[in-house]
């Protein structure tokens, strides 16, 4: 195993505990990082920026548990109110440099909003999370034809969504 792999598994395991026995949140997040992971490699990231990208998709929803207590909702813009700090201690400990945990402090802090979309770890991990969200909350067709639209650029992303949800193909 490599020492990036060993890192991101790490990250996994100390995410699942994180997530006290939520199996949703460990479930959605494990797909998020499925799909990021694959689309990073197909699109052929950087071996940096996929490390980046993976450890962000694992921790991307780190400030669900606290959004539910504190506003009673996990609404994106709460996430993202509350992701910085959070991000920033879970990963005092994880041995990456302090630019890879800036970084991966902004795409966690920012993966709900779609506009200004500053790189391809960034535009990936909106991807995988749209796959992912459209399914667990049941978005229309219609809804979904639009993301494919205004959201998605990656070719392995457009892909996936058309193949995913059976859209017809563009």
């Amino acid at each position: 195993m490599t020492e990036t792999q060993q890192t991101i598994n790490n990250v996994i395991a100390k995410m699942i505990a994180y997530s006290d026995g939520n199996k949703h949140d460990i479930a959605h997040f494990l797909k998020v990082y499925t799909y990021a992971r694959m689309i990073g490699e197909m699109e052929n990231l950087t071996e940096r920026k996929q490390e980046i990208l993976e450890i962000a998709a694992v921790i991307h929803d780190i400030a669900c548990p606290v959004c539910r207590v504190k506003y009673g909702n996990t609404n994106g813009s709460n996430q993202e109110k509350e992701s910085p700090e959070l991000v920033e201690n879970f990963l005092k400990d994880v041995e990456i440099d302090d630019e890879m945990k800036e970084r991966i402090n902004y795409l966690v802090s920012h993966h709900h909003t779609y506009t200004n979309v500053d790189g391809m770890d960034y535009r990936i991990l909106l991807e995988a999370d749209f796959l992912v969200n459209a399914d667990e909350s049941e978005m229309s067709e219609n809804a979904v034809e639009t993301a494919r639209e205004r959201v998605f650029e990656t070719n392995t992303g457009k892909k996936l969504l058309t193949s995913i949800y059976k859209l017809p193909a563009r």
